[in-house]
């Protein structure tokens, strides 16, 4: 469905365009992002490769596990209803640990491993879970200690100082996640209590 509305919108662009006698710098605009594309990605690509490496030697001293070690009480008292030894809570773990460093292309497998091993944990129902949707918020608001990506756009685009955002970037992820665990929790709370009644 989201290709057909890419498709159209693409199509609805250059019909006006066209209409409008602007076509040709529509044909400029296309050729400019797509130079700019490559650009940044094979600029983004440098900085993942870094950033990944690092997390593959971490892995390999085993300070990831002691991380995830650290980070399994809260992890645990977040998602009560997942049992304390199931496969999800590692995805969860490291999906978290690789938003904290950034690297979002990094983090999306191991999030879509976890919402898998959870749906099966809802019994494959259609409906979300309570343990699904408090993911799915707290991995849309994460919480960024360095903006990985972002870092490797600034210098692609030679930012005087690429890495000056880390401390505005982590202060707004970590409100953006401290409110969305409390709106969940807080909807949570609603629904029991209404369903108490």
């Amino acid at each position: 469905m989201v290709n057909l509305i890419w498709a159209i919108m693409a199509l609805v662009g250059i019909v006006f365009a066209a209409a409008n006698g602007t076509i040709n710098e529509v044909n400029e605009a296309v050729f400019k992002g797509a130079k700019e594309a490559v650009t940044i990605g094979i600029g983004m690509i440098s900085i993942l490769v870094f950033w990944l490496g690092l997390m593959k030697i971490a892995e390999d001293a085993g300070l990831l596990d002691k991380l995830a070690h650290l980070c399994k009480p809260l992890v645990r008292y977040l998602f009560p209803e997942v049992p304390a030894n199931h496969p999800a809570l590692g995805y969860i773990v490291s999906n978290m640990i690789a938003n904290m460093f950034g690297l979002g292309n990094a983090a999306t497998p191991m999030g879509i491993k976890a919402m898998e091993e959870l749906k099966k944990l809802n019994g494959d129902q259609d409906t979300a879970s309570r343990s699904m949707i408090t993911f799915l918020a707290m991995n849309t608001s994460g919480i960024t200690l360095i903006p990985a990506t972002v870092i490797s756009i600034r210098m692609t685009y030679e930012s005087m100082a690429p890495g000056e955002i880390i401390g505005t970037t982590f202060v707004a992820s970590a409100i953006s996640t401290i409110g969305a665990i409390f709106i969940d929790r807080y909807y949570y709370w609603k629904r029991t209590r209404g369903g108490k009644r």
